[in-house]
């Protein structure tokens, strides 16, 4: 068997905002597979200034998973264990190599078009025009379930925005999540959960920075909405750690990023321990390119979760490659009639 690993940068078509900054471009790597004149290929999506995996090694850590690629997919998962991101390019390589094509890796009612996935419509920050602007096209395109990452502008513009919506749409015709990535004042959060009560919300997505787990464990007892733990995953490694942090915490959701958490095994065990926990979950992307998304959408059909799923971000880059995956009516399709447009492979 031989590995060799690329760099690719993913252009967005619009710069696109988030509390710790906007994003124009976004670097992931691919580790590509070859034996007995077959091909497979896996995505490790890193995140810069996020991923518990960026660090100066990376690449090093890449061309030394190559160099020991006959190690196989076990033993390499659990020796690069503090490199989530390369696990999950791996553990994609290795399936889709030994899969009749190299694309179709967990073949299901999804990948022959019979089953959808529904998924959130996610509206990213920016001004309160363009906020509304993407609200009006998330709806026009018939989501039922909208995600809107809040925590930039002045909170009493983002209440404004949530009264647009809901001046027209209850919580059973649309779903409202929010995701501060962090960004609220631990002294003041508590104050903007109620303020957020009365809009219906969903839930929120890790409203105070991660690693501040005891004021994190008070909100998630005090609060009138539910909390979703995100970043607050990224770096637990150990089934010890994980179950520890939910013990402690006691979150109402955990929201899951294959390429953060170590791939389908990782985001198996946080999903095996949210379960025995009484936890909700869901599965979203982290920005990868299609082959990681056509990965990760396949995979969490499999896992038999009807909540919308965060699986959207395929349509953000310029320079993606075309594949059968499709959005229709809030819902992801894969769409067997579209071919993959792919030269990596």
């Amino acid at each position: 068997m031989k590995a060799t690993y690329k760099k690719y940068i993913l252009n967005f078509k619009q710069p696109s905002g988030t509390s710790r900054g906007v994003l124009n471009e976004k670097e992931t790597w691919f580790i590509i597979l070859e034996q007995s004149g077959k091909k497979g290929i896996g995505e490790c999506g890193i995140l810069r200034g996020l991923s518990a995996d960026d660090r100066p090694d990376y690449e090093e850590k890449l061309q030394w998973t190559c160099d020991n690629i006959q190690l196989g997919k076990d033993i390499l998962w659990k020796l690069l264990i503090e490199f989530p991101s390369i696990q999950f390019g791996i553990e994609m390589a290795f399936q889709s190599l030994g899969s009749e094509n190299p694309f179709l890796l967990f073949p299901s009612d999804f990948t022959n078009g019979k089953k959808n996935i529904n998924i959130n419509g996610l509206v990213w920050m920016g001004d309160e025009s363009s906020m509304k602007q993407q609200i009006e096209e998330k709806l026009a395109q018939g989501f039922r379930c909208i995600k809107l990452k809040i925590g930039a502008l002045d909170f009493e513009k983002e209440l404004d925005l949530l009264r647009f919506i809901r001046v027209s749409f209850d919580s059973k015709t649309i779903e409202i999540r929010v995701d501060a990535n962090g960004a609220f004042d631990e002294n003041k959060t508590l104050y903007k959960l109620n303020q957020l009560f009365g809009y219906q919300i969903h839930s929120i997505e890790q409203p105070i920075k991660k690693n501040n787990t005891d004021r994190m464990a008070e909100l998630c007892k005090t609060t009138p909405i539910p909390i979703a733990l995100d970043e607050e995953l990224i770096g637990v490694f150990s089934q010890e750690e994980k179950e520890q942090l939910l013990q402690k915490i006691k979150p109402q959701y955990i929201v899951l990023k294959p390429s953060f958490v170590g791939g389908f095994r990782g985001t198996k065990e946080w999903i095996d321990l949210a379960k025995k926990h009484q936890i909700g979950w869901w599965i979203t992307s982290a920005l990868e390119s299609n082959i990681g998304l056509n990965a990760i959408a396949q995979w969490t059909f499999l896992q038999e979760n009807c909540m919308p799923q965060g699986l959207g971000t395929g349509g953000l880059f310029s320079n993606n490659f075309d594949c059968p995956l499709e959005i229709k009516e809030g819902q992801l399709v894969y769409n067997s009639g579209l071919n993959w447009i792919c030269n990596l492979v």
